[in-house]
């Protein structure tokens, strides 16, 4: 089993920037692949970032075209944490963001929400006009 947590979400304005970050605990070294995900009340999960954990995809940062050049994925090594920072938000960006793990390495499917077995509760960003 693998747990994980996510902090950092809240309120913005245009413009404005956040940091999330994603805790991961339990059969962490497991893990191949983390994710970031958001969904909006009545829309489908949708892929965000995603970070080849370990394995043959192990350091490949991979973005939707909605965010790339605005947000960045990262790992952490000191905290054991997958970050990802959010700059340029627009309101379009609102949602609830979720982090996810899967124990494969994902190359192709790496944008699939059904790709990954564990998720965290999700974290609340609201970007105001």
């Amino acid at each position: 089993q693998v747990q994980l947590v996510e902090s950092g979400g809240g309120s913005v304005q245009t413009g404005g920037s956040l940091r999330l970050s994603c805790a991961a605990s339990g059969r962490t070294e497991s893990v191949a692949t983390m994710a970031w995900f958001r969904q909006v009340p009545g829309r489908e999960r949708e892929f965000v970032a995603a970070i080849g954990w370990s394995g043959y995809t192990s350091g490949n940062v991979r973005y939707s075209d909605s965010v790339r050049g605005r947000f960045t994925a990262s790992r952490d090594n000191t905290k054991g944490t997958a970050d990802l920072q959010m700059n340029f938000l627009r309101p379009a960006d609102t949602a609830s963001y979720y982090c996810a793990a899967s124990l494969v390495s994902l190359k192709n499917t790496f944008a699939s929400a059904s790709r990954y077995e564990y998720w965290g509760q999700g974290t609340q960003v609201t970007v105001s006009s």
